[in-house]
């Protein structure tokens, strides 16, 4: 079953979600660059690096359906690409020596 449309309600709701994700992602990417240069922990950089590509992923996928017109499911494909991407960065660096 494919649903091409969304109520407005639901579109909004999506991007306030967004919008907190985005804020607080980019909190948490902050936070862990600025231990990173304070330790210059490989693993710290790496934790940095996996928590942006997610929040990158966010961004564009609101990018892509607010500003390019690009259907919502193309979106949440590039948001997935990329938490995916994050997650297994994120991953590595919690097993980096």
């Amino acid at each position: 079953m494919v649903h091409s449309t969304t109520s407005f309600e639901v579109q909004l709701a999506i991007a306030v979600i967004k919008t907190l994700i985005l804020l607080v992602g980019g909190v948490v990417t902050y936070l862990a660059f600025s231990a990173y240069r304070r330790t210059d922990d490989r693993s710290l950089g790496l934790l940095a690096v996996g928590f942006g590509l997610i929040v990158v992923g966010v961004l564009l996928a609101g990018f892509t359906f607010e500003v390019l017109n690009i259907s919502l499911g193309v979106g949440i494909l590039i948001e997935s690409l990329f938490a995916f991407f994050g997650l297994s960065t994120i991953a590595y660096s919690l097993r980096v020596r």
